[in-house]
């Protein structure tokens, strides 16, 4: 199986980018020559790990029978100084509210994620360490 996604020059430093037939754009910002119109490549890698994780873990605990009312991921990533700027780690923190979230279930799916099905999770712990937590907020 093979994936491919295209990035067409639109204007100064803005591609249109299309994937999973679904378009969009990234730009650079201002200062760099950009417009701002659209995200910046790097933080798209962490909304990548983000999304990927996070349809796992949903899914997981669906199977579980277990249907949080609320549930978010977040991963924040530390940036080297010098260049190529680029991720040397990232954190992923799973944030849940709702009634019966029994703790060990929670880590069961995330585990799962983490160390067996989100592919981007794989490939990134290849180059940089990933920790993560989770939060159940009230």
């Amino acid at each position: 199986m093979k994936d491919k996604i295209t990035a067409t020059h639109n204007s100064k430093m803005a591609f249109e980018l299309e994937v999973n037939g679904h378009k969009f754009i990234i730009d650079a910002a201002e200062k760099v020559g950009g417009e701002d119109r659209g995200p910046r490549p790097k933080p798209l890698m962490l909304a990548s790990l983000a999304g990927c994780t996070a349809m796992d873990v949903i899914s997981i605990l669906k199977k579980m029978r277990i249907e949080p009312e609320y549930f978010n991921v977040s991963v924040e990533g530390e940036l080297t100084e010098e260049h190529p700027k680029y991720y040397n780690s990232m954190h992923v923190i799973y944030e849940f509210r709702g009634k019966h979230l029994p703790m060990d279930k929670l880590q069961k799916a995330i585990s799962l994620s983490e160390e067996r099905y989100c592919g981007v999770s794989a490939i990134y712990k290849k180059v940089m360490p990933i920790t993560s937590e989770i939060k159940i907020l009230e």
